[in-house]
């Protein structure tokens, strides 16, 4: 008996929960993902937070309007959005794009280009507040109204809005991290489960937090790490990221501009130039923090592409620093000794400019070089062709020619001047060996045995040229030397590979026309008389012919052959002479004749 209540209890139960189920359902909402696809498709995939912003703005309009949830007509009076409101997803929704269009016009205050002024960074941090604001409302609702999946993205996505409040407030790192991380768990839980693409955006939200808690953790003092290493965290790229690395960007331009306080000559070949621009020295200090990136023990590990990056921010840093000193120029008057100094500091760091292009163009070349000895089965990458490598070359031959030049012009020069130009003198002989050696190699793959015979002898000259002079210097260039040595016998041996080829196809070509003589017949070959389908239609044959065979298809001759044609009789117009025409002489016009024409007559 005691069972049989029991079970009526539970079946009394279980029908209370389903009808609770449908008087208050539970929505679903995927975030991230609706996030994700919101900010990729309208401008944070190129860092344009205005017109996400005017994205949310309209998103906004239209749920108002759909959910018919306006704020009056003509006077504004707001209508909150509570528990008892959310009667459907949507609601949630208008939340969830309150949070993003606060978020994202404090990110576009923050992306300025001179930076946010104290105003406007007192109304940053109110928009990131109004965000923590809505996103805790947006948390609270998904507890109440969302199913447990929409709750926890719900409250994770709050976690990182507070922390990104704290992170720009310069506070309560404590707390930070503590945001920061109770984001990342949730994020880390969530992607074990769903489809392949939920977990593939929860990773890459994990890997956008982990520079902010490494930050949080560095500023809290519990990580060994530098803050000239928090550099390399911040490589991913992410709309999560954007706030670090610009926060990460101030940092290290504070430490620029203090690092620059100390700092008063640009010393370049035994010349000290005196740098009195404040945005000069912090240019010039961090192109030098990139350059020792480029040149550290672990620089080799590094791939290509971001090597490659390093140098187009290295570029970027010494234009600058161009253009300031120019600018400097430009409002120097007549001071002499200041023109002179600012003329050779512009002359020095043109110098490094062109340094750096030439090592950017031979890691290019390295490049180019890896493939083009790759197997040509690697199907994945094109293979590099010569012309391309003789285009570098040409390239860094003018590189080390505009080098030179800028180096030796000007008077006063020094030994450290005429030993650098003499150096770049013997690179650009170097790249002009190395430029005809593969310029052969595309002259031998187009069959010209002759002409690639005589660029791979006067690539070996230009080479054996360049060794002596290397190995006759006070300085010694073991790389090169061993590079050029590789290089000659290289030409060498194509060369030897070459002449043997063209001998080989003048041989061969008597035998050749031989052959094709011998094939020859005045008489012709006998064609066999063939029927077309036109001709023999009463006989059940294929004119085609079968599937396989490469015959001509026997079903009209094309072109057709001439045929005679009746022309148009020819008419001899012999009426002409028997016919008698009026005369017309009435009706001529007759002249009038004069007196002197009478005399003359």
């Amino acid at each position: 008996m005691a069972k049989g209540t029991e079970a009526t209890a539970m079946e009394i139960d279980g029908g209370k929960s389903e009808i609770s189920e449908k008087i208050n359902p539970k929505f679903s909402i995927n975030v991230l993902q609706l996030l994700k696809s919101a900010q990729m498709q309208h401008g944070l995939r190129h860092g344009d937070y205005t017109r996400y912003r005017r994205y949310c703005t309209a998103r906004l309009r239209r749920l108002y309007k759909s959910l018919k949830f306006t704020h009056g007509r003509g006077k504004y009076s707001r209508r909150n959005i509570t528990e008892s409101t959310v009667t459907e997803v949507r609601f949630l929704h208008v939340v969830l794009y309150m949070t993003e269009r606060a978020w994202s016009h404090a990110m576009e205050k923050r992306q300025l280009p001179d930076g946010p002024s104290a105003r406007q960074r007192i109304y940053l941090i109110g928009r990131l507040r109004k965000a923590v604001k809505w996103a805790t409302l947006f948390a609270q609702l998904c507890a109440l109204k969302g199913d447990s999946r929409t709750s926890l993205e719900a409250e994770a996505y709050a976690s990182y809005m507070k922390g990104t409040l704290l992170f720009e407030q310069d506070r309560n790192w404590d707390t930070a991290l503590m945001n920061f991380k109770s984001a990342r768990a949730v994020y880390e839980e969530l992607g074990k489960y769903g489809d392949v693409e939920n977990q593939v955006l929860c990773r890459e939200r994990v890997e956008e937090l982990e520079p902010s808690i490494r930050y949080c953790l560095h500023k809290v003092g519990k990580s060994s790490l530098q803050t000239s290493e928090l550099l390399d965290v911040g490589e991913m790229e992410g709309p999560a990221l954007d706030l670090f690395k610009a926060k990460l960007e101030a940092v290290m331009a504070e430490a620029r501009s203090q690092q620059a306080a100390s700092m008063t000559e640009f010393h370049w070949l035994g010349h000290r130039f005196p740098i009195t621009n404040a945005k000069t020295r912090v240019s010039i200090l961090k192109a030098q923090e990139l350059e020792k990136s480029l040149h550290d023990s672990v620089a080799d590990s590094l791939p290509a592409e971001k090597k490659l990056s390093i140098f187009d921010k290295i570029f970027a840093a010494y234009h600058e620093a161009r253009s300031c000193i120019r600018s400097d120029l430009v409002t120097a008057g007549n001071a002499e000794n200041v023109k002179d100094d600012l003329n050779g500091l512009d002359k020095a760091v043109s110098a490094v400019l062109g340094q750096r292009t030439i090592e950017r163009n031979q890691l290019l070349v390295d490049v180019a070089k890896s493939k083009l000895t790759r197997q040509r089965d690697d199907k994945g990458e094109k293979v590099t062709k010569p012309e391309e490598l003789v285009r570098l070359y040409d390239l860094l031959i003018q590189n080390t020619t505009d080098l030179s030049d800028l180096v030796s012009s000007g008077r006063d020069r020094k030994p450290e001047e005429v030993a650098f130009a003499e150096e770049y003198v013997l690179k650009g002989l170097v790249f002009r060996a190395e430029r005809c050696f593969h310029l052969a190699k595309s002259y031998s793959l187009a069959g010209k045995r002759t002409e690639a015979y005589v660029l791979y002898c006067h690539a070996r000259s230009l080479t054996d040229a360049a060794l002596q002079k290397l190995q006759s210097g006070n300085t010694a260039y073991k790389g090169m030397i061993q590079e050029l040595k590789v290089l000659s016998n290289n030409c060498r041996s194509n060369s030897c590979i070459e002449h043997a080829a063209a001998i080989m196809e003048e041989e061969k070509a008597p035998e050749k026309l031989s052959k094709g003589v011998s094939a020859l017949s005045l008489k012709g070959v006998p064609k066999k008389p063939e029927k077309f389908l036109l001709e023999s239609l009463d006989v059940y044959e294929s004119a085609v012919g079968e599937l396989n065979s490469k015959g001509i298809p026997h079903i009209e001759v094309f072109p057709p052959a001439f045929q005679a044609v009746a022309c148009n009789p020819i008419v001899l117009d012999i009426a002409f002479n028997s016919i008698d025409f009026p005369s017309l002489e009435n009706r001529m016009k007759k002249e009038k004749k004069s007196i002197f024409g009478r005399l003359w007559r």
